[in-house]
């Protein structure tokens, strides 16, 4: 059953998009210009990609990335100073003391 209108659903509509269509002379060719526009003309009020902005956006990565370097470098200077610290807290404490 559901074949059946399946396939009486596709051939009403083949044939009402057949019907849609009309053509006096079909003979004819289309006039590619009547159709769409050339893309020269389209182009003509475009604005030029912005070479300066992807350059910025490059600076401004470049500079971003140094920054998160430069931190890092930072913050493991801290980190092995404090283990330094620990270390040698931690070797004071188990020395004793020669007598």
């Amino acid at each position: 059953m559901k074949k059946v209108a399946l396939i009486s659903a596709a051939s009403s509509l083949a044939l009402a998009l057949a019907a849609c269509g009309s053509a006096d002379d079909a003979s004819g060719d289309a006039m590619a210009d009547n159709v769409e526009m050339p893309a020269d003309e389209a182009m003509a009020e475009a604005p030029d990609p912005a070479a300066d902005a992807v350059d910025d956006a490059a600076e401004e990565a470049t500079q971003d990335a140094e920054a998160a370097v430069e931190q890092t470098a930072e913050q493991a200077a801290d980190d092995a100073e404090a283990a330094v610290a620990d270390v040698e807290a931690a070797a004071g404490a188990t020395e004793t003391p020669a007598n």
